[in-house]
């Protein structure tokens, strides 16, 4: 039975390629010879191609292959246009926002100027791919919720980048572009507003992070472990008997008491995960602009115990008799 622990896909079906369904007139036409790859195959379909971009995507690609050039080249500079050094410490290599002094005004190109730009262009790149994800749907007559999900990552990107800098009035709080740079900015960030673990939504963000990747993880292996049962047709199996999703919801119903329906999983799965950048976008909007300290405001609201006072207090010695001057 060793054949059915199928963590890669064990067949790979091979046919005519298929261009997809017919565009209405006046869209541009798909680009690129399809065909197929073994190694694609065995994580998804083995078809590779064609692909629709349009306008929009063209443009979404210019715009974020122009923010991807300004960072890149930033960075390299730093190093003195050393190729070696730029490898070597490209996860430590940044492009820092405008100092605080410079509050929301427009910067000298190298006191964040390139920044400001190369965050412009990103930020004009992923709305455009925004709007193509949600005309693509709309154009194959499918629901349009891959784009909504997609505006939700958006959310906390905007939240981090733009709308919370300008609600506290300075570039400068915004993050940097770079690997551990950006790391490095939500510690300090954590540490300067009194710890983000007291901050409700960040607690809300983390329960969906946690929550979406064990649901992925539960629907995920159900269908694997019924994959004998032809259980990726989804759809016809979910009122049908003697289905790989009956018995996939027996053994939930068996071992919790309650079990997901093949349609409702996806619908956890989907407000779960969506959730954990809204939340998250959310505690870090009110960070600095409605909370100055996490941690206080957790003891004030009963979030938190207060700790005691276990050390008497200290004198300072300059201040006592006979302290030299």
């Amino acid at each position: 039975m060793a054949e059915y622990q199928n963590i890669f896909t064990q067949v790979q079906v091979r046919g005519p390629v298929h261009d997809g369904i017919p565009l209405p007139k006046g869209f541009w036409d798909r680009v690129g010879k399809p065909g197929f790859s073994y190694y694609a195959g065995l994580i998804g379909d083995a078809q590779i191609g064609p692909i629709y971009l349009g306008w929009f995507g063209v443009a979404s690609l210019f715009f974020g292959f122009l923010a991807f050039e300004i960072i890149g080249f930033n960075m390299w500079a730093s190093v003195n246009w050393n190729v070696v050094e730029f490898i070597r410490q490209l996860p430590w290599l940044a492009l820092e926002p405008p100092p605080p002094a410079y509050g929301l005004k427009i910067p000298p190109l190298n006191q964040g100027g390139w920044w400001l730009m190369a965050g412009f262009f990103l930020t004009l790149s992923i709305i455009l791919w925004w709007i193509r994800t949600y005309r693509r749907a709309r154009a194959l007559g499918m629901g349009t919720h891959v784009a909504w999900a997609f505006a939700a990552a958006i959310w906390l990107y905007l939240v981090l980048g733009f709308i919370r800098p300008l609600l506290m009035g300075s570039w400068g709080e915004a993050v940097p572009f770079g690997i551990f740079p950006h790391l490095d900015w939500t510690a300090a960030f954590s540490i300067r507003y009194g710890n983000l673990f007291y901050n409700p939504f960040h607690a809300l963000s983390i329960v969906f992070l946690y929550g979406s990747t064990l649901l992925f993880a539960m629907h995920g292996a159900t269908v694997l472990a019924t994959g004998r049962y032809n259980s990726e047709r989804e759809v016809e199996q979910i009122t049908d008997r003697g289905t790989a999703f009956e018995r996939g919801a027996l053994f939930w119903r068996w071992t919790m008491g309650f079990n997901a329906t093949a349609e409702s999983i996806h619908r956890w799965a989907w407000w779960f995960a969506v959730l954990c950048p809204l939340t998250g976008g959310i505690g870090i909007l009110l960070t600095g602009t409605a909370v100055d300290n996490w941690y206080l405001w957790a003891i004030k609201h009963g979030f938190a115990p207060s700790y005691p006072a276990v050390w008497a207090p200290v004198a300072d010695p300059a201040l006592t008799l006979g302290a030299p001057r």
